[in-house]
Parts: structure tokens; sequence; C-alpha cells
């Protein structure tokens, strides 16, 4: 498994620069890095190569690839394929082929999260260093698992408990018919045997999300006051996904500017810019990103001894968040990022008693 970074902010150019020289200095470090992009100029002209949208070694230790969504999808194409042939007896897609299928809005960022997880996957490197669009897409983008487990747990619900699920599960005769299309029994004790591949990869996806060791997400700003407000938002919509944010990475040429006030309590690391391609500066200024990320407050606690939910939510006030209850799930908004929060057994069934706002934490108490 390995340690995956990605890095938040306003500018392109500047998380690009902190993304290069996070990725040398992990390999530096001993430690096989991929360095993984988006198909835009930046990235290769601070590395002053061609990339490929294959892994290719730059330096001992670090790899470096670039994502193009259709050749990312012409690969996924071929899985999609697969998956088919396994439940349906008569494929219906084995003649669509990946060259021929559009990358529609939205699609790039689960072909990038996929690729991430088959690099991750195939224990080749123990760092990855992604370098995506540093916005609120790119939080989705590690969001997924979340918010595709709730649809995968609501629909498969729906089904069940519909018309439809209960003639499929019970009928006699319409079992015949369903089997003579599907290679499984529809029966009510494996009706969810087709989401079961679905739900572990999101489990180990979530897994992943909640523990700093193995995802983590650092601010990158300068003192300029738009900048920092960005950061402050992004920081704020990370916790809403899940997305633990380690710290802050500061480029200023202002030594006595210094933004700990504007995020405590994380670490605000001050580090120059990129001067005449020397590269070393700015490396040896980065912070250890994993002692970091596991001191950083994390996203949610569950409090059952005092009926609490805490949600660490910077840059949100109560007047910005919305709560809604459904059964035994919680439902937050706050700014463009919505979170589901399954109860536990103990609080299931309890109806929410009152939310406040207190040191940058939404307390929910049942």
């Amino acid at each position: 498994m390995s340690q995956i970074l990605t890095f938040l902010g306003a500018s392109s150019i500047t998380r690009t620069k902190i993304a290069i020289a996070a990725a040398k200095s992990l390999a530096t470090q001993g430690k096989r890095v991929l360095l993984a992009g988006l198909a835009e100029p930046i990235l290769p002209i601070l590395l002053e190569q061609t990339l490929a949208t294959d892994p290719q070694e730059i330096a001992p230790n670090l790899d470096v690839v670039q994502f193009q969504a259709s050749v990312l999808l012409e690969r996924s194409w071929d899985e999609v394929k697969k998956l088919e042939a396994q439940y349906l007896k008569t494929p219906i897609i084995k003649d669509v082929y990946g060259q021929e299928l559009v990358v529609l809005p939205g699609m790039d960022h689960a072909l990038a999260l996929n690729a991430i997880r088959e690099y991750d996957a195939s224990g080749k490197y123990d760092a990855i260093v992604y370098n995506g669009t540093g916005d609120s897409s790119n939080l989705r983008l590690f969001g997924m698992p979340e918010s595709l487990s709730w649809y995968v747990r609501r629909f498969r619900q729906l089904i069940v408990n519909s018309d439809l699920g209960k003639t499929i599960a019970e009928s006699p005769l319409i079992q015949p018919l369903i089997t003579s299309f599907f290679n499984i029994n529809w029966t009510a004790d494996n009706f969810a045997h087709p989401t079961n591949q679905v739900n572990n990869f999101l489990d180990k996806g979530k897994a992943a999300l909640a523990d700093p060791k193995r995802i983590a997400a650092f601010l990158v700003t300068t003192p300029d006051p738009l900048e920092v407000a960005s950061a402050r938002y992004l920081w704020g919509s990370a916790q809403q996904i899940g997305l633990i944010v380690g710290g802050v990475i500061q480029i200023s040429s202002q030594v006595n500017t210094n933004l700990s006030e504007e995020f405590t309590p994380l670490s605000v690391s001050i580090v120059p810019d990129l001067t005449n391609g020397n590269w070393q500066p700015l490396i040896d200024a980065l912070p250890n990103f994993v002692e970091q990320a596991v001191q950083a407050p994390t996203p949610i606690t569950i409090d059952v001894h005092n009926l609490q939910v805490r949600l660490f939510l910077p840059g949100f006030d109560k007047k910005q968040v919305k709560l809604t209850q459904y059964g035994p799930e919680v439902t937050v908004e706050a700014g463009d990022q919505r979170r589901n929060i399954f109860l536990p057994p103990a609080l299931s069934g309890r109806p929410v008693t009152g939310a406040k706002f207190q040191n940058n934490y939404l307390i929910i108490s049942f």
C-alpha cells in the first residue's frame, strides 16, 4: 500500500511546484514514488520533459505519469466487459470498443481515481503524489467511495423493498426467466451478490481515506487574501468528504508573513519559491507529511457515551450548514459538499436534539 498525497489551493502553478518538490523529496528518502498529474502543460514544463500515459522514470526512485481520460477509459472498458460477461449470459456491449467512447463530464475524475487505486494496489510504489485540480472537483474525486456507497446502499435497499424486487425474489414464474438471462440465481439470499464487489472496493476506499498514513491533503497558498480564503474553504470542504488535511504550505518571500492564525490548529510551513530551476531550497523547507497528517484533527468523531457526533468544519458557520435526518443517517450540507453519516446502532433511531458550532466543530446531539 502507498502513501497518497494531494495538494489543494487556488494556484495550479504553485500547487504543481509543491507536488514536484514533494515527490523529489520522498524519492531522495529512498521511497519509490509515482508523481501523477492530469493532461495539462504545467507539469511537463516544470519537469522540462515530455510525459507519457504510462509511468516513466525521470530520477532514481521517481516515476511520472500523466493521466489522459480517453486512454484511461479505453483501459477501463475492457474491465467493464469482463464484469458484464460475469453476470449476463449474452453480453450486450461486447461489440462496443473503448476507442469509440466519449468521456462524459466528470468521468475523468472517476477514471483518475481508479488509476490511482490500481497503481496503489500494484505494490510498486511507497508513495503516490497526485497533482490534480486542487479544487472542489479534486475533493469529489477522493470523496467518491463515500458518496457512491450511499447510492449503492440506498438504491439496493429500494429495489429489495420494491414490488419488483419482492416479485423477482419470490415468484416461481419469474425466476426461470431471470436465470435464463443472468449467470446467477436471483433469490432473496443472493440478491445483493452483484454489489458485493463494488461494496468491497468502496469500503477499502473509505478505510484508506480515514487513515492519515494512507491518504492526506495539504493546503497550498500565498499570503494573498483571496488565496487564503480559497484555501480555508477547501479545508472545510475536505473535512466534509472525510479527507484529512495535514497542514498548510505557504510560499512566501515575505519572511514575517505567517498565516498560522488563519489555519489554527494546523501547522504552517513557510517555503521559498522555485528560483532558476533550483529545487533544493524548496525541498529542504517541506514538512514531514506523515507526521503532520497524523497530528491533524480528524474530520468526524462519534461519541456514543455522550450521544454526540462532532464534525470538524473550519471555514463554515452555523448559517452555512444544513442538517437533515432520514432513519439511521444524518446528512450534513456545507458549501458545495454533502456528507451522509451512517449512525452506529447506539444512535440509530434517535432524533437530532440540537446542533452548535464550537471552535470550528459542528457538534450534533441526539
